[in-house]
């Protein structure tokens, strides 16, 4: 035995001076990061070491030193390769920097320059232009609209509402972030990425439009659309329909426990109606409700949650109509859209919590809008059990009935947020998360708890006008040293704060729900940390 060991203790004790020697000699190594474009994809690459060893590529959420050394690194990789590829899953409000180390972990030379993806996507605030929808609709000589027509376009992530704007002729200053003084109507209550005007009482046959995104304060949030020629008919027969903007499915992703269900508004509605369907409506275009109906709800606005969890198997077809004030329909049913119900897609992974869970964000957005959803960015199969508006209490109350029909092996639990806000000592939120703990153990799901982000009380206030306890970040403090404390559990809290410990708002224009970034961020943490918790 020893004739077999010393060969590999001496190799051993070689290659750790030879690494100690070429991490002296190679103290003045400083890898150059460039970044190339392709595929929709960055490809970031820098030149190789002269001596075996891996790299670790370093995200941060601010240039090193700008924040504490806590939540400065948002999360790491390790490669053998001299590159590594950035998709949309990542956040782009990051900087990312490379250094290589030895065998056994000596670092060989420094950092390199931290490099900024925002200014090199375009996502800063200094590339303004970048900022600008694209029309997705086209009505042209050959194919003109009809009186209402249906306009839509890309979504700007972060924008909170559009402004539209009407024009007899094409505008002076294309490109530009002031109205066009061709301008003879325009609107600014556009809350989704889709318009539909009523041009009836225009004697009009040809005009122009255009958007641009705002954001809560009604700031330009980049600038005006290419302005596109519209050409109406008054004479052509319409069917007036909402059209539905959720698509569930997608990239494989299962349906949420609670669906929530999105659409863009039809000119004249004042309220909506939408049902849920065991199958195919009998009548596509018609104004009474399906036979088919399992749900249904009015509400107003352009959205709606569905209020019971879709854990029975089978494939479901919403759709949606617009009632004016009398309650009478305004146009048809939208299109019906599916999804599917399978609760054995949840038998690895689920999330448990309440609306950052849920989805949903910049005030405009549902759970419907997937890009709003943290697990849109997880590297592993999960089913969202979610519920907008959940404290830690409901969450325990529900706990029988939501998750135990998916059999989770894994169960990622985030919730006491509109508990503790609310006023509810914290040690009533940690006997709640215990609750759930011991609900777990008792059916082999392992628990894995995630630190709750910070707040903003200010941007609340000024979102929801709601008041927010004034002891809310000594309570959040004690809830995650608990969850701290637990076996299995991620760290968010430090990584989605500012140097005030609050939630910035390029995070979330709420103060509430984080946004697209923040969801980003959130995701690539979890992905980062679930080797670890799941081993």
């Amino acid at each position: 035995m020893k004739r077999f060991f010393l060969p590999i203790v001496i190799a051993i004790v070689f290659i750790y001076m030879a690494e100690t020697a070429a991490a002296a000699f190679l103290g003045g190594y400083k890898p150059k990061l460039e970044a190339a474009f392709a595929a929709n994809e960055y490809v970031l690459s820098w030149q190789r070491l002269p001596y075996i060893g891996y790299y670790e590529v370093e995200v941060l959420q601010a240039p090193p030193g700008r924040f504490p050394v806590a939540g400065e690194r948002i999360f790491s990789f390790r490669t053998w390769r001299t590159s590594f590829t950035i998709n949309e899953n990542y956040p782009f409000r990051t900087f990312w920097r490379v250094s290589a180390h030895g065998l056994f972990r000596h670092p060989l030379g420094a950092y390199s320059d931290p490099l900024d993806l925002a200014v090199l996507t375009g996502r800063s605030a200094v590339d303004f232009k970048h900022l600008k929808p694209a029309a997705t609709s086209s009505y042209p000589a050959g194919a003109p609209a009809a009186s209402k027509p249906m306009l839509t376009w890309t979504v700007v992530p972060g924008a909170v509402y559009y402004e539209i704007e009407f024009l007899d002729a094409p505008p002076e200053n294309p490109g530009g972030v002031e109205p066009s003084s061709h301008r003879f109507t325009h609107s600014r209550a556009v809350f989704t990425n889709g318009f539909n005007p009523d041009f009836s009482r225009y004697d009009i046959s040809r005009l122009w439009w255009r958007v641009r995104a705002l954001d809560y304060d009604g700031d330009p949030l980049g600038v005006f659309s290419d302005a596109q020629e519209l050409i109406i008919d008054h004479d052509k027969e319409q069917l007036l329909r909402p059209l539905p903007t959720t698509v569930f499915n997608r990239n494989g992703l299962p349906t949420p426990l609670y669906p929530a269900y999105a659409w863009i508004p039809v000119a004249g509605a004042v309220s909506y109606e939408v049902e849920v369907l065991s199958a195919p409506p009998e009548l596509p275009n018609g104004v009474a409700p399906s036979v088919y109906r399992v749900w249904s709800k009015e509400v107003t606005g352009f959205a709606c949650y569905d209020e019971e969890p879709r854990i029975t198997p089978g494939t479901y077809y919403w759709r949606v109509r617009g009632l004016d004030a009398a309650g009478g329909p305004v146009g048809v049913y939208s299109e019906a859209r599916s999804f599917v119900v399978d609760p054995k897609r949840g038998n690895y992974a689920a999330t448990l919590g309440d609306s950052v869970t849920h989805g949903g964000g910049a005030v405009s957005y549902s759970p419907g809008d997937w890009e709003y959803s943290f697990q849109t960015y997880l590297n592993f199969p999960v089913v969202n059990l979610g519920r907008s508006g959940d404290t830690s209490e409901t969450m325990v109350e529900r706990f029988d009935r939501d998750v135990l029909p998916f059999r989770p092996k894994f169960l990622l639990i985030m919730g006491g947020t509109n508990s503790l806000r609310g006023g509810t000592p914290a040690e009533n939120v940690v006997e709640d998360l215990a609750a759930i703990r011991a609900k777990c153990q008792e059916r082999g799901i392992r628990p894995i708890f995630v630190t709750l982000p910070p707040i903003n009380p200010e941007a609340i206030k000024k979102v929801f006008n709601e008041e927010t306890a004034s002891n809310w970040r000594h309570e959040f403090d004690t809830v995650n040293n608990f969850i701290r404390q637990q076996r299995y559990h991620i760290d968010l809290d430090p990584h989605l704060a500012d140097a005030g410990r609050e939630l910035p708002d390029y995070y979330a224009v709420d103060g509430l729900h984080p946004d697209i970034e923040a969801k980003k961020v959130i995701a690539q943490i979890i992905n980062a940390n679930w080797p670890r918790v799941t081993r």
